[in-house]
């Protein structure tokens, strides 16, 4: 099945394109988390979204969710791990599983923080950012797995079935996540220490800390959301952002970006603007398509 427009990312800019999409009768797909987006959770106070002075981030979302569920948007719990431009569609990657739309709207937020040292010197040279994809290639060999949010849990127990050996090193300090240690496979030697370097020749072969190193052959890096360059090879970026137009174009044509990785500021507001805009743009963009498909025949 091929959607008309896929949507990567369930923040203000992602759920404000797919609804902007849906009513402009359009077969939309949303790929997101079941918290719509961790960043807005963890607001205390938002003061600056018109319409909703002194609201928590948590009430925003519930009012986002009540409007998806109105209008009978469904958000699909998975991770894209990479996106590829086909010609007249797109082909979006999400461990085994593939799914194709004419158009896709990136609303993946951005990643705070510089990349590990190493990180991206070794990207595709045993640095990877999808346990569930790469798995294969690390039967029976040492691997760890760098985890910056609940989900990375999942990915160290899944390839710990496979590994000879997995270490598990978390990059948060939230509390509720560090109690969910438990839910690792006992037999994952949890780091609680941060990386200093991703080392190797030609492919990985060691992390090192402050004051140790160990030996992997493998090393995945479990973010929110991956680099745009990663993402989407062949994209071109400013810095940690996409590049786009007053449109929200990006420089793939069909492929269109809105909130936060599109650039600053990061605001909610802004965000959801974007998302419209990138929407009506995508939806302009799949009806010239059909005019010049029709005139071809």
């Amino acid at each position: 099945m091929r959607y008309d427009i896929a949507i990567v990312g369930s923040g203000p800019a992602g759920l404000s394109a797919a609804i902007n999409a849906k009513i402009r009768n359009k077969n939309i797909i949303v790929f997101g988390t079941e918290s719509l987006s961790n960043k807005l959770i963890k607001a205390p106070s938002i003061d600056n979204y018109l319409g909703f002075y002194e609201i928590s981030g948590e009430e925003l979302r519930e009012k986002f969710q009540n409007h998806l569920d109105k209008m009978e948007i469904e958000i699909t719990y998975k991770k894209i791990n990479n996106i590829y431009a086909m010609g007249d569609y797109f082909a979006l990657m999400s461990g085994e599983d593939m799914y194709e739309a004419t158009a896709v709207i990136l609303a993946t937020g951005v990643e705070y923080g510089k990349p590990i040292k190493g990180e991206e010197e070794f990207l595709g040279k045993g640095v990877g950012y999808c346990a569930t994809c790469d798995a294969p290639l690390y039967k029976d060999k040492k691997v760890a797995i760098i985890g910056y949010n609940k989900e990375s849990k999942e990915e160290a127990n899944f390839l710990n079935e496979i590994a000879s050996k997995t270490y598990f090193i978390p990059m948060y300090k939230n509390d509720s996540l560090m109690r969910e240690s438990n839910k690792l496979d006992s037999s994952i030697e949890i780091i609680n220490d941060r990386p200093v370097q991703i080392k190797g020749e030609n492919l990985v072969n060691k992390v090192s800390f402050k004051e140790q190193e160990i030996d992997v052959d493998g090393v995945f890096v479990i973010k929110d959301s991956a680099s745009p360059k990663s993402l989407v090879p062949g994209i071109d970026t400013e810095g940690p952002h996409i590049k786009v137009d007053i449109n929200m174009q990006t420089s793939i044509t069909g492929c269109f970006a809105a909130g936060d990785c599109a650039g600053k500021p990061y605001s909610y507001i802004k965000s959801a603007g974007q998302g419209q805009i990138a929407a009506i743009n995508a939806v302009s963009y799949l009806d010239k398509m059909k005019i010049e498909q029709r005139n071809k025949k």
